[in-house]
């Protein structure tokens, strides 16, 4: 375990190698089942952390074929949360908990994801009202515009009545001629 412990190999990880808190390796990540779990509470606004982290792109200095990589910086995680780090034995900052990190993502993903989903239904709602205020405006402008015409209809009928009452009663015109 010496020969490998603190020993970054760069590139691209094919296997992980697991190292407990006892010293003990293996190569099966930490359970996830409930019965080796206690003080079980939601993440609620802890995750909200990884909003602050700043991934970037490297390159291991000990890395002969310059594989690119990407990550974070582990001094700069512990500024944001010093939960998402894990020390060396000398309690130096030594790695980020990506496994950690990831359990935020899908937890920030999650919240998100509820957000969308009621604000889709609020808009749902809100083109549904539109949508009757619409057609209750529509009916109103139409109730209108029928009054409107038969308003017009009157008054053209009253117009036309007195334009024949004054035809009826308008003298004829007589020819005077002089002698």
């Amino acid at each position: 375990i010496a020969v490998i412990y603190n020993r970054s190999e760069g590139g691209t990880t094919i296997k992980p190698v697991y190292i407990n808190n006892n010293g003990q390796l293996g190569t099966q990540p930490p359970a996830s089942s409930r019965r080796f779990k206690e003080q079980i509470n939601p993440m609620d606004k802890k995750s909200e952390a990884i909003l602050s982290l700043k991934p970037v792109m490297f390159r291991f200095k000990d890395d002969n074929e310059r594989v690119p990589q990407f990550g974070l910086i582990a001094e700069d995680v512990a500024k944001v949360d010093p939960d998402l780090i894990l020390r060396d034995e000398d309690g130096k900052i030594y790695t980020v908990r990506y496994e950690a990190i990831n359990a935020m993502l899908l937890n920030e993903f999650l919240k998100e994801h509820r957000r969308v989903e009621e604000q889709g239904a609020i808009i749902a709602q809100q083109k549904k009202d539109f949508g009757s205020e619409l057609a209750r405006q529509q009916k109103a402008f139409e109730a209108k515009v029928a009054q409107q015409k038969k308003q017009i209809e009157a008054l053209t009928a009253a117009v036309q009545k007195v334009s024949d009452q004054i035809s009826i009663n308008k003298p004829n015109a007589q020819l005077v001629t002089n002698p």
